[in-house]
């Protein structure tokens, strides 16, 4: 399940990608202008053969690049970018995307094996403490709050279940950089962040249950796909980001 929920995530960011480069590209070849309306998202879903839901997440990333508009009841419109202007993604920069990047990658194999040994060693109370950590995180989504949190807090109790202070020191040292996922969806767009939020819950969910059950293999697996998932996402980021790079 946890696979299939990572790939259903990858597939969908491929998709809003894809849709994303083809309205930039509109744009930027200028077959719509500054002033232009672009088509509806009814059209835009049957011009591109995808959901709605795709076509509100591209116009998301089309809008924070400071391309476009979106003018309630009125529709969506190009606005001419200023000269040399970079993505206008709040609170994100590229060099900021590829650190945590780096941290992901060293995090990704010690964390699988994380999971693994805490499948294989955690105590019924540490078992307690990573469920507790996942109600607190979907109470989170729920209350619209951020997850942020409850996502790392979960992470530390599955470190925890492992009884080798390393994986916590580890976690512990790099603290919110661990922790993308509330960095990719921008925070005005409630709809997308609790989608965005429910996935990343899902990804968690598998792994909790493989270590309550105490099979390592799927623990393993879970935290593996999950992880993998976010390099995914992060990587999709920067691919929109350097699309809009000023050539030198």
């Amino acid at each position: 399940m946890a696979v299939q929920t990572k790939q259903r995530g990858i597939r969908t960011g491929s998709l809003v990608s894809k849709v994303s480069d083809s309205l930039r590209q509109a744009i930027l070849d200028g077959r719509y202008g500054p002033g232009d309306r672009l088509p509806s998202e009814i059209e835009l879903t049957e011009t591109h053969g995808v959901s709605r839901t795709v076509i509100r997440e591209a116009i998301t990333g089309l809008r924070c690049d400071g391309l476009v508009d979106v003018r309630q009841g009125a529709g969506i419109f190009v606005l001419a970018p200023p000269a040399g202007a970079k993505p206008a993604v709040p609170g994100l920069d590229r060099a900021r995307i590829s650190s945590d990047l780096e941290v992901l990658e060293v995090r990704t194999p010690l964390e699988i094996e994380a999971a693994a040994l805490a499948a294989q060693r955690r105590s019924p109370a540490q078992e307690e403490a990573i469920f507790a950590c996942h109600a607190r995180l979907l109470a989170c989504i729920d209350s619209n709050q951020s997850i942020r949190e409850a996502d790392l807090a979960l992470h530390l109790a599955i470190a925890a279940a492992t009884n080798n202070p390393l994986f916590t020191g580890f976690l512990e040292q790099y603290g919110p950089s661990a922790i993308p996922q509330s960095k990719v969806v921008a925070e005005d767009q409630a709809a997308e962040q609790t989608a965005y939020r429910r996935l990343i819950h899902k990804e968690h969910e598998a792994i909790v249950l493989a270590i309550s059950d105490r099979d390592d293999a799927a623990a393993r697996e879970a935290m593996q796909a999950h992880l993998r998932g976010s390099q995914a996402r992060y990587r999709d980021l920067l691919r929109d980001m350097r699309s809009f790079t000023p050539a030198s």
